[in-house]
């Protein structure tokens, strides 16, 4: 079993910054990549970026691109995802999950096996 808990949200001014982190425990094997996704309320969930546990190669959706950066401690456990000049539009609730597969720059949540239960971020204008 894997359990993830994310936490760092909060709210922000637009062009703000916030860090999240994601704490996970469980077996290794079945966290060999780490995704961060969000949701907005009425909304789809989408993904945000990926990082292999092993490798450290890092994934982006367009959206963010530039913005954020996924990067994780392996020895801690945890993941982070660091969120620089922030939009309304990010306004979400932030999920951190994982997968025993290696990340394929996929961003799509059937994928991924463990989820957190979510921090809040919200960005006002």
């Amino acid at each position: 079993q894997v359990q993830l808990v994310e936490s760092g949200g909060g709210s922000v001014q637009a062009g703000g910054s916030l860090r999240l982190s994601c704490a996970a425990s469980g077996n290794a094997a079945s966290r060999a990549c780490m995704a961060w996704f969000r949701q907005a309320p009425g909304k789809e969930r989408e993904g945000v970026a990926t990082i292999s546990r092993r490798k450290g190669t890092t994934y982006y959706a367009d959206s963010v691109q530039g913005r954020f950066t996924i990067s994780q401690d392996n020895a801690k456990n945890t993941v982070f995802l660091q969120m620089n000049s922030l939009k309304p539009e990010d306004t979400a609730t932030y999920y951190c999950a994982a997968d025993e597969r290696y990340c394929s720059g996929e961003l799509v949540t059937s994928r991924f096996d463990y989820w957190g239960q979510g921090t809040q971020v919200t960005v006002s204008s």
